[in-house]
């Protein structure tokens, strides 16, 4: 057989190859289940959502000028593969009024300048926290008198944005949460 023959069979194969997968994407290989790996499923791939916890909760000072909070989430990522997380974007509550909004990471937008998130493992339980300031502004006495004898009903309400740690599979995924510390 003619050399150019072969190997323009070859180039054929691989470049049919290459279409399919490019084509259908995460549809064809399923790597986020365990159950998964290395099979062809055409059904879609399912991604877990993030386990997010409180893991900590501190008032750490009171003056009369700021009050200066450590607040930690506890992250579980139930997927076989890692997972990105991007941003966690939390508000805190004394009793129903907003106090404070906070965020841990950045969305990319645009151009991407540097890598602010974090990659969850699978079934790695990892720590992530801020510590945040809450300014007095004189405007609620009654609230910074309660934050100074530690009295004050917190409640913490946000999501965590999060998708898969590959190019070829899962799209932005936002788990709520809500704890009272």
């Amino acid at each position: 057989m003619n050399s150019k023959i072969l190997l323009g069979i070859i180039i054929g194969i691989l470049g049919g190859a290459i279409g399919v997968i490019a084509i259908s994407g995460s549809q064809i290989f399923n790597d986020v289940s365990k159950e998964g790996l290395g099979k062809i499923s055409p059904d879609p791939i399912k991604v877990l959502p993030l386990e997010v916890g409180l893991g900590g909760f501190e008032v750490l000072s009171v003056t009369e000028e700021e009050a200066r909070i450590q607040v930690d989430f506890k992250i579980t990522n139930p997927n076989f593969k890692s997972v990105i997380l991007q941003l966690i974007k939390f508000e805190l509550y004394s009793d129903d009024t907003r106090v404070l909004i906070a965020q841990i990471g950045d969305r990319p937008e645009g151009a991407i300048e540097g890598s602010n998130y974090y990659t969850i493992l699978s079934n790695n339980p990892q720590i992530i926290g801020e510590t945040v300031t809450i300014k007095n502004t004189g405007n609620d006495p009654q609230f910074w008198s309660a934050l100074s004898s530690g009295t004050v009903n917190w409640k913490i309400k946000g999501e965590a944005n999060f998708n898969l740690s590959s190019m070829t599979a899962g799209h932005e995924n936002i788990v709520p949460f809500e704890f009272t510390p």
